[in-house]
């Protein structure tokens, strides 16, 4: 990926799912042709709490 630049539009902090991951893969399979990307990751300090962040590349 080198030359690409990415953006963060937008991070949130949400409860953590276990279905939080069924999301973001449905809206990076839908929306990759707009330019947007999600991402979701669990917190560092705390593992009941899921980091959502939204891209654009």
């Amino acid at each position: 990926m080198e030359g690409v630049k990415i953006e963060t539009l937008h991070t949130i902090r949400v409860s953590y799912s276990d279905d939080l991951y069924k999301i973001v893969d449905g809206l990076n399979r839908t929306l990759k042709e707009r330019d947007l990307m999600f991402g979701l990751a669990l917190d560092e300090n705390d593992e009941e709490t899921a980091v959502f962040t939204i891209y654009k590349t």
